[in-house]
């Protein structure tokens, strides 16, 4: 008897886990967006701290507060997801809500808490395809879903980039791009220009864009950038927003272990 006492009183203290994943699924974003990073094994670690340490000082700044806080809604969804070859995907940052300065610097410091770590081979497509999944399963009501895809290097494992892409842009996605173009083409599956090939091969869908980082010491301002665009859903008078266009077989046949060649 006491103990069905006590249960009765944690049932009424205690909601049902149904019930708070019904209100989760509920929640209105203007944008879910999804922070897919290359950390395969062409990111030295240096690199690597350089990026991390961009994306933890673009949510505290109050530039990208101040843009979320203003949307129509006033919150987003964000998700930070680590990605290299096709089985190596991981969320860093599980899904948060943002529409706050506290909740925003609570997003950086979890960020800043892990340590990135590093994987071989670099699959673009498999880390668009985890990362739609998780936009599929996020439970959010959002105005636009968004892939900010960022890396180093064309997609050398996995299948191939432009079907991964144009899947993504059927389902609604946008793909926006931040080729890292800091180092000269060295290794086997490197290429000059990896801007174009992002252009060509890798960003899709209404608005889509990208941002080329050729410094270090543009990581911080690059990444503020785009994330104020994405979540402003702005396109600027000069014409940095690349749409997709006709795929080159040159920018878009990359080596790949497994098929061969990632013809479009």
């Amino acid at each position: 008897m006491r103990l069905a006492v006590v249960a009765a009183i944690l049932c009424t203290l205690v909601p049902p886990v149904r019930q708070t994943t019904a209100q989760a699924a509920g929640t209105e974003v203007d944008l879910a967006l999804v922070l897919a990073v290359d950390v395969s094994l062409s990111m030295d670690p240096e690199e690597q701290q350089v990026q991390r340490d961009g994306y933890v000082a673009a949510f505290r700044s109050e530039v990208v507060q101040t843009a979320i806080r203003q949307g129509l809604i006033g919150r987003i969804a964000v998700t930070y997801v680590e990605w290299a070859g096709t089985h190596s995907q991981s969320v860093v940052v599980p899904w948060t809500v943002i529409g706050t300065t506290a909740e925003a610097e609570n997003f950086a410091d979890q960020l800043a808490r892990m340590p990135p770590r590093r994987n071989i081979w670099t699959s673009i497509s498999a880390a668009l395809d985890f990362s739609v999944g998780l936009l599929r399963t996020s439970g959010f009501e959002a105005t636009r879903r968004v892939i900010d895809v960022s890396g180093d290097g064309p997609n050398n494992d996995g299948r191939k980039v432009t079907e991964a892409r144009d899947d993504a842009v059927a389902a609604g996605v946008v793909v926006n791009g931040l080729p890292l173009m800091i180092k000269a083409p060295t290794g086997p599956y490197d290429i000059p220009n990896l801007d174009l090939y992002y252009r060509d091969c890798v960003i899709g869908g209404p608005g889509a864009f990208m941002v080329p980082v050729r410094d270090p010491g543009e990581f911080a301002t690059a990444i503020r950038t785009k994330i104020v665009r994405e979540v402003a859903d702005t396109i600027p008078t000069a014409p940095q927003v690349l749409s997709v266009q006709a795929f080159s077989r040159g920018r878009c046949a990359t080596a790949s272990r497994h098929s061969g060649y990632d013809d479009p």
